[in-house]
């Protein structure tokens, strides 16, 4: 059986999301630790309590596992109607991988070097990768 091949950048950044929640965790508890937060008495909170708390290299992390978990869920969803429809044109597999080597090349910057100029230009590349699969469902269901 053959795999569509709008898939493999499906499971690649579910795979990175999960690469960065490790990161995160690894990060964030010697830093939680560092400043006496003891995950034993401590209290949910809300997204953010931590900023300004724990050291900020360690809190980027899980800003940027915070923004995996948003537009990408557009990136899957469009991915999945394109897979349902039947488009998976090599140009859309292009699109799909382009959007999340942008991706990933958002993390690395934003959890280590944290640019805000260098990461806006990869979330804007990245969208329009996004905007172009989008406008090819569009297409795709005006024609079919």
């Amino acid at each position: 059986m053959t795999h569509n091949p709008l898939l493999g950048p499906v499971v690649a950044l579910v795979a990175w999301s999960l690469v960065m929640l490790l990161w995160m965790v690894i990060s964030r508890l010697p830093a939680m630790k560092k400043v006496g937060i003891d995950l034993n008495t401590r209290v949910g909170s809300k997204p953010g309590a931590l900023d300004g708390v724990v050291d900020d290299k360690a809190q980027w992390k899980a800003h940027n596992y915070i923004h995996l978990m948003e537009q990408p869920t557009l990136f899957y969803a469009i991915v999945f109607a394109l897979i349902l429809m039947g488009q998976e044109l090599p140009f859309n597999t292009m699109l799909a991988w382009g959007y999340v080597g942008l991706r990933i090349a958002h993390s690395i910057v934003q959890a280590t070097w944290n640019r805000i100029l260098v990461r806006f230009i990869l979330f804007a590349l990245s969208s329009l990768c996004l905007i172009g699969l989008t406008l090819h469902a569009a297409i795709g269901i005006m024609h079919g």
